[in-house]
């Protein structure tokens, strides 16, 4: 910009000598071909002189002189803010502006193109995983947890579960799947029998009147041993017991008054509410949250983890399906659009008015020195452009004049 304004004002002061040589020439009878040189300095000079008016005023006042409307840009720095945050506001946050600007973009079809990219899936997947471990490391423990069991506590008294374990268990049962815990008690209580028979005997011999006699006793508690033996022993090895039906028939009318009789309901949600208040469940519900965290943690952090390899395996499937599938690229491109013109119709006064707030801002001196050192260069063939159109000027109208006999 220094350059350019010595070549400026040398071009001023070159006109300047022209014009007093000329003069000295035409004064001495040198012809009349200096009248024109006159006449062309003449009138470059008046150009160079005006333009550099103009290309000052803008900046500072010319000669330090108070003169009207100069050093426009210092006195008139907040209006040329606003102004340009309206300017902002209208020709570039309007909706019209970025609908048409967006949907000639094609983001959708780009977007599948650039994510059907093995290596930009994986880059894609490795961000996610960042920011989920950022945001889980960020998250309290003690804030998701309290949440955590509020929200199923909150859902779990909000809905009646007898009918739905009432419909469950009698699927259950309709599809045998209740008899595998019934032949693992069988078994079970059979083999506790077996390694417990002076355990049992004992218990029915303590039970006894204290008139009987001892022996009796002990015949009574053998006999009642070898019946419940044989009768677990029934169980496990007769799969058509008549105890294995009644069970199943206990099961069912269970199963239907879970479903339909309000006594029972009523006391399936009584016993509902003591379990889920008792501190130990919900010492459980809370702590569920530290082993979920840790699952999503250490995921998140293998690259080869079930977690990552699904989500790079859903992206590169998404980006294909951008790539190729005309509608959906309408459908994402139609969110885009939505969503970018939602953003600056209602937040385009904030964004003008961060414009505005910064130039107002600015010091009025500083900000004048900025914008000169940025365009300043571009301004100054002005200065040189008057000089030469100056010239040119007053040259073709000193010819027409003499041509004319003024």
């Amino acid at each position: 910009m220094r350059r350019m304004k010595v070549t400026a004002t040398g071009l001023l002061l070159l006109v300047a000598l022209v014009y007093v040589l000329a003069k000295w020439a035409q004064s001495s009878g040198a012809g009349g071909w200096t009248g024109y040189v006159a006449a062309a300095a003449e009138a470059g000079m008046v150009g160079a002189l005006a333009d550099w008016f103009a290309v000052t005023a803008l900046f500072k006042r010319p000669l330090g002189l108070p003169i009207p409307h100069t050093a426009i840009i210092p006195s008139k720095k907040d209006q040329l803010g606003v102004s340009l945050g309206e300017f902002v506001g209208e020709n570039f946050l309007s909706e019209d502006v970025v609908r048409r600007r967006l949907r000639g973009v094609g983001l959708g079809s780009r977007l599948g193109a650039w994510l059907a990219e093995p290596e930009h899936a994986d880059r894609v997947t490795a961000e996610l995983s960042t920011a989920l471990r950022g945001a889980l490391t960020v998250l309290r423990d003690s804030d998701v947890q309290a949440v955590v069991g509020e929200a199923i506590t909150r859902r779990a008294d909000a809905v009646e579960i007898a009918p739905g374990l009432g419909k469950t268990l009698d699927n259950v049962v309709a599809d045998g799947g209740h008899h595998r815990v019934v032949d693992l008690v069988c078994v079970r209580a059979h083999d506790w029998l077996v390694a417990h028979a002076d355990s049992v005997m004992d218990a029915v011999e303590g039970g006894a009147p204290g008139w009987t006699p001892r022996f009796v006793d002990r015949k009574v508690g053998e006999r009642v041993y070898k019946e419940l033996l044989r009768f677990v022993t029934e169980m496990r090895d007769m799969p058509e017991h008549p105890a294995r039906g009644a069970i199943d028939r206990f099961l069912t009318d269970f199963a239907a008054d879970l479903q339909s009789d309000s006594d029972t309901r009523a006391r399936v949600e009584r016993l509902k509410s003591e379990v889920l208040g008792r501190g130990e469940v919900q010492d459980v519900i809370a702590s569920a949250w530290s082993s979920v965290r840790a699952m999503i943690v250490s995921a998140a952090e293998d690259e080869r983890s079930e977690l990552r390899l699904r989500v790079r395996a859903a992206l590169l499937s998404l980006g294909q399906r951008l790539a190729t599938d005309p509608e959906l690229q309408r459908k994402v491109n139609a969110w885009v659009e939505d969503a970018a013109v939602y953003v600056v119709t209602t937040y385009r006064s904030e964004i003008t008015s961060l414009i505005t707030e910064t130039v107002a801002g600015w010091d009025a001196e500083h900000t004048s020195k900025k914008i000169e050192a940025h365009i300043g260069r571009d301004l100054q063939f002005i200065r040189i452009n008057g000089t030469v159109v100056g010239s040119l000027a007053g040259l073709a109208i000193y010819t027409v004049s003499r041509a004319f006999g003024a």
